[in-house]
């Protein structure tokens, strides 16, 4: 019986059991790990159970004796197998296991006691017996580092950092340790790091919105850390951006809690919601698991198969459509977190373990301590104790809920038990109160409920935060600002904020962050210098994004101001050994303002005590000291400089000067040695002159160039230069190499002391770098030299010189215009004085400057072209004409090529001008450019020149109009005939349109004319050479249109035509002459119309031969048609016959022979084009019979007969079959076939008396064809074959389809032609 229960125990729990035994010193750990089966079409894969290491055996320490063996060991669970990895120190007596899989990593430490055999066994301190740890100094410089990253959701990044490690040992290297957002990273699939050789990467593989945030790499040593920081920032598209940082909450046997964070959406619209997708491991099948959009940025996923491990993930939702998915949850499996809390492992001796599973033959106790662990608006999270169970039967749970004041218990999970004590019951009401209660059950019975939880009040949707309060903007660097702002005040669960920027002026917001940011601070990178932005920051929940905040003040992107940096190279220029003149230069870093005032201080070598030299701040950098010298005694200088944030640092004080007068001939050091236009083949180098001459006048300047690095000088230039400046050719210069230069002054008497060098000069032009353009304002006429800056600041100002002198003078007509990074030197009078060389340089930039030289001819050739601007010509479309209008008024127009609305013009008669009045009446249209003069009355008095003048801002122009003599008259005779026609048309019936010529496209000819001004009793008749003619439809008065048709267009209606229209107030008269040109002209068009309709050409027999037609709308011989044969033109004689109809022209072929044969084309012939139609009557590709069939058949009644043979023709020839001239009508018995066009077959079946007869198959194309005869005998079944002796038939030939007359029709000859 016992036998019995175990085995049926054991079919009701259907577990797995897993032995892990270990044994150590005799001692036996026995792990024990079952699972067991509750429903059916639940299972387990032991594979998907994903946990990390974990030390069921951990690391022991020991005492030995010196120089004894020992071995330590431990023992380590997880899935994946982990690894474990030995670490022991030489400066310790400490041993480290470290075991670590995909998952985590633990380490279990253990220490060594060592005993001496000579002294009594005690422990020792170990801090006594090793020796004094004495770490060595590493010292870490970084070369080159990662800055501000900008990428796009997907891309690859690398982050690199290169240094300097001293010393580089090779068993103390540093420690590459990568930080986002101080979260320490590790190696994964989208993060890979390189660490060796003075170089330190970090690539992510694919970024996604998770991978934005500050990003710190750590090179850790003994003696400290070198640490290095810039942010990075992930745009993403239109679509809405990924969701980030997916987490998965309260794992259970069949669901999981999944959460994350919202993307930013200020430039991809609203987001709607959001789908989860779930995929199993070891599968790549993702299934959607929410049907609808999730509204928040939690979901409970339900439906999980217990043992399966999964990977999350979530999408989100806009109107745009869906965007990419996050990246994927670590795995989860679900299982029952308490599983392994009942199985329980009993040591039995020896090497001998049995595993019990303590079972209890009754329903369990009722669970206690039931709470709510978490809650939100529609469900809560359960958890409790689960009663003292010592069973072996399957244990679960049912959970019971009430709605306080709203009815009795419920229970919740009636069909899926639950086996651990944690369940979320979902599906509850927003911000009702509940109250829940927990049963125990096994396979003996249920529980008594447990004790009701406290009242449980589900959350109500609060909403999103509130805005976040007054956003502060502060400069940062000339790229980036900081953003400072205040919380919301209801954050409502706030997960973090979104920056935004704008350009001052537009609505185009973008955002400065695409990951939510904790802090109320942020650093926005990316920005454009000398821009002005404003920023706003939303606050964000699980709920969504909060109202935008109000707006900070505009605010320049520009470097923080800072103190300037320490001026530097004080020198001496003089000394009279009372005063002494130093100078210095001017900081190299202003702090982002202007340094406007110098301090200076000296220090007696001897006493070695500093006093300030000036109150009073000094402009100049350059200034004489005087008081307080000693003749004889050596000082040294240092100089501070100020600027509006304060004083800054002391230069590095000066060598030591002399205090002793100065009396040497030679001319002392030149100063302020600059360079300016760097490109990469020549430099500019300039200086100021020495402050002491010498003995004599200065004559000239000798530059000397050095090295960057190197002590070596030479001269650039072999003579003296008499200006302070000279530009150094790429002669003795390198690309890309920095260069110093220095200047020594010439007199009389030898060449000074050399200047202080310059600062170094990179000989490579800057990227973008402009170079000044020379031209004309095509608006003023002045002459400009523009520059376009390739770097501005918001200090930098332009400075114009000419030679390299500083333009101070502008009373000679010479402005400055500056807009942006624009800059414009305009010359208003210039003139030889003018030439030169003029420069211009931006201050506050990395050296932006050029120069251009403006020599003689240019100038010559500009000041023409100023002068044609400033003196314009308006250009003249046509000149100034005539034209009559009704009432013989006089209009004289011209056309400028444009003009504007505010143009001025006078006109002039023989020199005197005309005022705009009724009888001459001027006006002009700016969008046509006309001008015009209506001249009321143009009479004999007129004669003469006319002129106008026009004058539309500073442009002018004019033109004249001379009518005298035959022009005049003309011109007169014109206008009166157009005052006549007036007067005509007012008082009595006229014509509105005079006769004219219509050919329709039927080919039709109709003068056509319209008459108005009509009455009752009006006449209208029509009149040829004089004569009148009654056409066959009277003219229609009602409409006014009269028409007369000339049927059958041709010679005879060559004539004078004449129209008249005629009533008791007068009579108006048109006429139109039908011959020469106008004849032609109607000939031609009836060509055109005719040879466009032409058809094809067809073939005709008549009684002496043959006939080519042509169908048309309307032939006439007038027309000018060819007949060719090969290309040869056919003349007409009694042969060839040419002629035809109104409805097609023809060519007859009398009595037609075989040199008759071949191709034949028709041509019509129009002005534009000619009509060609071709026959072919060579035969070659008539249809054709050739062979194959009898002349004479005799056969049996009731037998088949089959008549078969070849044809041939091109195109395929239609076949037809006739008995005894009759056309064969086709039946079941009578079967005709032609196989591929080749191959033609009559069939007849079950011949019969009746079959006998003539048959005759014809074939034809439409080239023609061919007939032949066949004598069909039949005879009865048993009587004698007929004997029918055959005769011979002569093949017909017929005429080609298009024809219409028949073979009996066709005589000898032309059966021979065809």
């Amino acid at each position: 019986e016992e036998v019995k229960y175990q085995y049926q125990t054991q079919k009701r729990i259907r577990g797995v059991v897993k032995l892990f035994m270990i044994q150590q010193h005799n001692e036996l750990f026995v792990f024990f790990h079952q699972v067991e089966k509750k429903m059916p079409e639940k299972y387990i894969r032991e594979e998907s159970m994903i946990r990390g290491p974990k030390f069921v055996v951990r690391l022991r320490s020991h005492t030995v004796y010196e120089n004894s063996a020992i071995k330590i060991f431990c023992t380590v669970e997880g899935y994946p197998t982990p690894q474990v990895i030995w670490c022991a120190t030489d400066d310790t007596a400490m041993y480290t296991a470290v075991a670590s899989n995909t998952h985590g990593q633990v380490s279990s430490q253990a220490s060594i006691i060592v005993k001496s055999k000579t002294f009594s066994p005690v422990f020792w301190n170990l801090n006594a017996i090793l020796p004094e740890i004495k770490y060595t100094k590493i010292n870490i410089t970084y070369t080159e580092t990662f800055d501000v990253t900008f990428g796009k959701e997907g891309d690859k990044v690398t982050l690199t950092c290169k240094m300097i490690i001293n010393p580089n040992l090779a068993n103390l290297q540093p420690e590459a340790l990568w930080y986002r957002d101080e979260y320490l990273l590790k190696e994964s699939k989208w993060v890979k790091m390189e660490s060796g050789g003075g170089v330190a990467k970090l690539m992510l593989t694919q970024l996604a919105k998770d991978d934005e945030g500050l990003y710190t790499l750590r090179m850790v040593t003994k003696g400290g850390d070198a640490v290095h920081s810039a942010y990075v920032f992930v745009d993403v598209p239109q679509t809405p951006g990924a969701p980030m940082d997916i987490k998965i909450h309260d794992a259970n046997r069949d669901y999981v809690i999944v959460s994350w964070k919202p993307p930013n959406t200020t430039t991809e619209g609203p987001i709607i919601g959001y789908f989860v997708d779930r995929c199993e491991v070891g599968t790549e099948n993702w299934v959607q698991c929410n049907d609808s959009p999730a509204k928040i940025c939690k979901y409970p996923v339900q439906g999980l198969f217990e043992g399966h491990s999964y990977y999350f993930r979530v999408r989100a939702v806009n109107s745009r459509g869906t965007g990419r998915p996050s990246r994927m949850s670590e795995p989860i499996a679900a299982l029952d977190p308490t599983e392994f809390e009942r199985l329980h492992a009993t040591k039995l001796g020896g090497r001998l373990d049995v595993v019990t599973y303590y079972d209890d033959l009754e329903a369990p106790g009722p669970p206690s301590k039931v709470c709510a662990s978490e809650t939100d608006r529609t469900y809560v999270v359960l958890s409790w104790v689960p009663p003292v169970y010592h069973s072996k039967a399957p244990m679960w749970y049912y959970i019971e809920k009430l709605q306080v004041g709203a009815g009795s218990w419920q229970r919740v999970n009636t069909k899926v038990p639950i086996r651990s004590p944690r369940y979320a019951v979902f599906d509850l009401l927003e911000g009702k109160n509940y109250q829940f209660r927990v049963l125990s059950a096994n396979m003996y019975g249920v529980s008594e409920p447990s004790e009701p939880t406290s009242t449980v009040t589900t959350l109500q949707l609060k909403g999103v935060p509130s805005a976040p309060g007054q956003v502060v903007a502060t400069r940062e660097t000339d790229t980036s600002v900081l953003i400072q702002w205040a919380p919301p005040k209801d954050p409502n669960n706030l997960i973090g904020y979104y920056i935004d920027s704008c350009v001052k002026g537009s609505k185009d917001w973008t955002s400065a962050n695409h990951k939510p940011h904790k802090q109320t601070r942020f650093v926005v990178h990316g920005l454009t210098t000398g821009e002005t932005y404003v920023f706003r920051v939303q606050a964000i929940n699980e709920l969504g994004l909060s109202d935008e905040s109000q707006e900070s003040a505009p605010l320049s992107v520009r470097a923080a101001l800072k103190l300037p940096s320490s001026p530097y190279d004080v020198s001496l220029l003089y000394c009279d050994g009372e005063s002494m003149v130093i100078n210095w230069k001017q900081p190299i870093h202003s702090g982002g303002a202007e340094v406007t005032d110098y301090y200076i201080d000296k220090c007696n070598v001897a006493k070695k005590t500093w006093k300030e030299v000036n109150i009073p701040p000094i402009k100049e950098r350059l200034h004489k000291v005087i008081g307080g010298l000693t003749a004889g005694s050596v000082y040294q200088f240092r100089v501070y400089g100020a600027n509006l944030i304060g004083l800054g640092d002391a230069s590095t004080p000066s060598a030591p000067f002399k205090c002793e007068a100065w009396t040497m001939p030679e001319p002392g050091p030149a100063y302020d040695v600059t360079f300016t236009e760097v490109r990469d083949d020549s430099v500019v180098v300039e200086w100021k002159a020495p402050v002491y001459s010498g003995a004599s006048a200065i004559t000239g300047y000798f530059v000397e160039k050095s090295k960057k690095g190197s002590n070596a000088w030479s001269k650039v230039n072999e003579s003296s230069v008499n200006h302070c400046y000279l530009k150094v050719s790429i002669c003795g210069l390198e690309t890309g190499e920095s260069y110093l230069f220095r200047v020594q002054a010439e007199n009389a008497q030898g060449i000074g002391v050399a200047s202080t060098p310059s600062d170094p000069a990179c000989i490579k032009a800057l990227p973008g770098a402009q170079e000044i353009k020379c031209g004309v304002d095509e608006e003023s006429g002045d002459i400009y030299l523009s520059f376009e800056s390739c770097q501005m600041t918001e200090k930098s100002k332009y400075v114009w010189k000419k030679s390299y002198q500083e333009i101070t003078d502008f009373s000679k007509g010479i402005v400055v215009k500056t807009s942006g990074s624009h800059s414009t030197l305009l010359f208003k009078n210039p003139d030889k004085e003018d030439l030169g060389k003029y420069s211009v340089s931006v201050t506050h930039t990395d050296g932006a400057s050029a120069s251009y030289k403006i020599s003689a001819e240019e100038l010559e050739k500009m000041l023409a072209l100023s002068y044609d601007i400033r003196n314009p010509i308006i250009p003249l479309k046509t000149e100034l004409a005539y034209k009559i209008l009704e009432r013989g008024r006089m209009r004289f127009w011209l056309q400028a090529e444009g003009i504007s609305s505010a143009v001025t013009y006078k006109f002039f008669a023989n020199n005197k001008e005309l005022v705009n009045c009724e009888q001459t009446k001027m006006s002009h249209d700016a969008a046509t450019g006309i001008i015009e003069m209506v001249m009321d009355h143009f009479t004999d008095d007129s004669e003469g020149t006319f002129t106008v003048q026009i004058q539309d801002g500073r442009a002018k122009a004019q033109s004249s109009l001379v009518l005298i003599g035959d022009a005049f008259k003309a011109a007169l005779a014109e206008a009166e005939y157009q005052r006549r026609e007036y007067i005509r048309v007012k008082e009595g019936p006229h014509f509105t349109e005079f006769l004219s010529v219509q050919t329709g496209d039927n080919a039709s000819v109709t003068l056509v004319c319209k008459v108005a001004n009509l009455k009752k009793d009006s006449v209208f008749q029509w009149y040829k050479d004089d004569v009148e003619v009654i056409p066959e439809v009277p003219a229609d008065l009602s409409s006014g249109v009269c028409k007369f048709p000339l049927t059958n267009f041709s010679k005879k209606d060559v004539g004078l035509y004449k129209a008249t229209i005629t009533d008791d107030r007068g009579q108006d008269v048109s006429q139109i002459d039908i011959s020469g040109k106008a004849f032609d002209d109607i000939i031609n068009e009836l060509s055109r119309i005719a040879g466009s309709s032409a058809a094809e050409l067809s073939i005709q027999c008549t009684a002496e031969g043959i006939m080519l037609q042509c169908h048309m709308k309307y032939y006439t011989e007038e027309m000018k048609i060819h007949w060719k044969q090969k290309d040869s033109k056919i003349s007409a004689s009694e042969r060839m016959r040419i002629g035809g109809n109104p409805a097609m022209a023809t060519l007859e072929i009398v009595e037609p022979t075989d040199k008759d044969k071949g191709m034949y084309t028709f041509e019509i012939v129009d002005p534009e084009k000619t009509h060609s139609r071709i026959l072919d009557l060579s035969g070659e590709h008539r249809g054709k019979v050739i062979g194959g069939l009898p002349d004479v058949v005799t056969i049996m009644e009731k037998k088949t007969l089959s008549l078969t043979c070849t044809v041939c023709g091109d195109p395929k020839p239609l076949v037809s079959w006739s008995k005894n001239e009759q056309e064969l009508e086709l039946s079941d018995q009578y079967v005709i076939a032609l196989d591929s066009g080749k191959f033609a077959s009559l069939t007849i079946k079950g011949v019969s008396l009746e079959d006998s007869g003539k048959y005759t198959m014809t074939v034809l194309n439409k080239y023609g064809g061919e007939s032949v005869d066949i004598i069909v005998s039949v005879y009865k079944h048993g009587d004698k074959i007929p004997d029918v002796k055959p005769t011979p038939l002569p093949k017909r030939i017929m005429p080609p389809t298009s024809t219409s007359c028949f073979l009996p029709s066709v005589n000898r000859n032309q059966h021979r032609f065809l």
